[in-house]
């Protein structure tokens, strides 16, 4: 099939054992976010073929294991190369079956995708050295080994970055890895399917399904399942939980945010905007680490909120797959309920709507939603408290530096955030009092060619860089007596 003029050849096939083979579950109409109208309809896995899928994996994790690092990395240098190769084209299907404009998809592109692949790729034989040292009782052999079979969770609204930032490291590893895609991006894996099987994997290490939530019950509850690697939501990860803690198997859990955005009272405002625009409202809202809070003190208040409006108010909002769109709609009709009723609960608490809190007139068809934002919000509302995965962003107020500190710690949160001011010294000391996992000093992140996790409700593992590949390792040690 077609989509938007890209070939997408294997639509309903799944990637099993190193090969590209139809899928055997039901058929799924894929919906065009932008439009609300059917753009493909194709073939879902099964479940059998989720178990499937692992059995090659399984089958794989030895002989994968013993490959010398050089051949794995080459393996996957080939991989990013193809993927990178056909970027173009990844990011209009993407365009199409989530609505994410192709400006977005570039810039995920080149700084998160490519960042997150290539760091990992020159650093793996560093970072998987052995290490020798001396004990009491004779040599000491540090070896990291890899965990086994991975399963990775991808989500809708970057599953070819997050293939970058938790499949590259596992891979790298070691680590044969079942890729359960979210069914918003089955066309989009479909090509990356592709470009898997030509980078020439022995069979069994890459596998890929795009499917519902039973597929994931199904990879996630196998005995010979490893680690689960989730980006996702709390119901998925606590049923990854209730799925892996009786056998012990290990799981990373990235699970989204309310980072908060610090200006303190010496920034540059417009310098700060060129971060703090992109950084509160990429992908409509629908961001792990959008900088969905920004903190302000009464003294500058006014003067940021007049800067925010004119920033909010000039974004294009519209067909993703125009060059000029900066916001594309919502993922579905549901998504944009949620953000209508967060608006709306908002608006009950007090909150003064600064701009958007509406569907935009001048779009009739598709989920779209304007820009939307709030200030004078209450520290207990929802918009503080709770994730909206839209374009939703609330300013609060602080009294003074502590009160702000208090302010960005004061959610169950704790995925990322960022400071503005002129004072960069001051800037790295207050992002150091701030409890997340990566924090950004004058610019947005994170940088996804260093380690990138949450803390507390945000999950907790790492991934993405050199560093992500020790998540999928086990540390071993060898003693030789003397």
């Amino acid at each position: 099939m077609k989509i938007s003029g890209v070939e997408v050849a294997h639509a309903d096939d799944v990637l099993v054992g190193g090969a590209l083979g139809p899928a055997m579950g039901d058929s799924s109409t894929i919906i065009a976010p932008a439009t609300g109208e059917p753009v493909a309809v194709v073939r879902q896995p099964s479940v059998a073929d989720a178990i499937a899928a692992v059995d090659a994996a399984d089958a794989a994790r030895e002989t994968w294991a013993r490959t010398p690092l050089p051949e794995r990395m080459a393996a996957t240098a080939r991989w990013f190369d193809l993927v990178d190769a056909r970027s173009d084209e990844l990011d209009v299907v993407w365009a199409v079956e989530a609505g994410m404009p192709l400006r977005h998809g570039r810039a995920l592109h080149r700084f998160g995708t490519t960042a997150a692949w290539r760091s990992a790729l020159d650093k793996a034989e560093e970072i998987l050295s052995e290490h020798h040292r001396s004990s009491e009782l004779g040599q000491v052999l540090l070896r990291r080994e890899p965990v086994g079979v991975v399963v990775a969770i991808l989500p809708y609204n970057g599953p070819v970055v997050t293939i970058a930032s938790k499949v590259v490291p596992a891979l790298l590893a070691g680590c044969p890895v079942v890729i359960k895609g979210a069914p918003e991006s089955h066309l989009t894996m479909a090509l990356v399917a592709e470009c898997a099987v030509s980078a020439g994997f022995p069979p069994g290490v890459v596998n890929i399904v795009c499917g519902p939530v039973e597929i994931g019950k199904a990879l996630t509850r196998d005995p010979r399942v490893d680690l689960v690697s989730l980006t996702g939501g709390h119901v998925a990860a606590q049923d990854v939980l209730a799925a892996t803690h009786g056998r012990y198997a290990r799981t990373q859990l990235e699970l989204g945010g309310k980072s908060p955005a610090l200006i303190l009272d010496d920034a540059p405002l417009d310098r700060a905007l060129r971060a703090l625009v992109p950084g509160a409202t990429n992908g409509a809202g629908q961001v792990c680490a959008l900088l969905s809070r920004i903190l302000v003190s009464e003294r500058r208040h006014d003067e940021l909120i007049d800067k925010l409006r004119t920033g909010w108010e000039r974004l294009t909002i519209g067909d993703p797959l125009d060059p000029k769109t900066h916001l594309g709609p919502l993922i579905s009709e549901a998504a944009r309920h949620r953000t209508e009723e967060f608006v709306a609960e908002a608006t009950a608490d007090g909150a003064q709507l600064v701009t958007g809190g509406k569907r935009p007139p001048h779009l009739d068809a598709g989920w779209f939603y304007e820009p939307t934002l709030f200030t004078h919000v209450s520290e207990d509302s929802g918009l503080v408290q709770r994730e909206v995965f839209g374009p939703v962003t609330a300013v609060q107020v602080y009294r003074d530096l502590d009160d702000a500190v208090r302010l960005a710690n004061a959610t169950v949160f704790g995925l990322s955030g960022a400071v503005f001011t002129a004072d960069t010294d001051l800037g790295v000391e207050v992002a150091r009092r701030i409890q997340a996992g990566a924090v950004a000093v004058n610019t947005f992140g994170p940088a996804m060619s260093a380690p990138f996790g949450g803390v507390g409700a945000s999950g907790w593992g790492r991934e993405s860089g050199p560093e992500g590949i020790l998540g999928f390792t086990e540390l071993k040690q060898i003693l030789v007596g003397s």
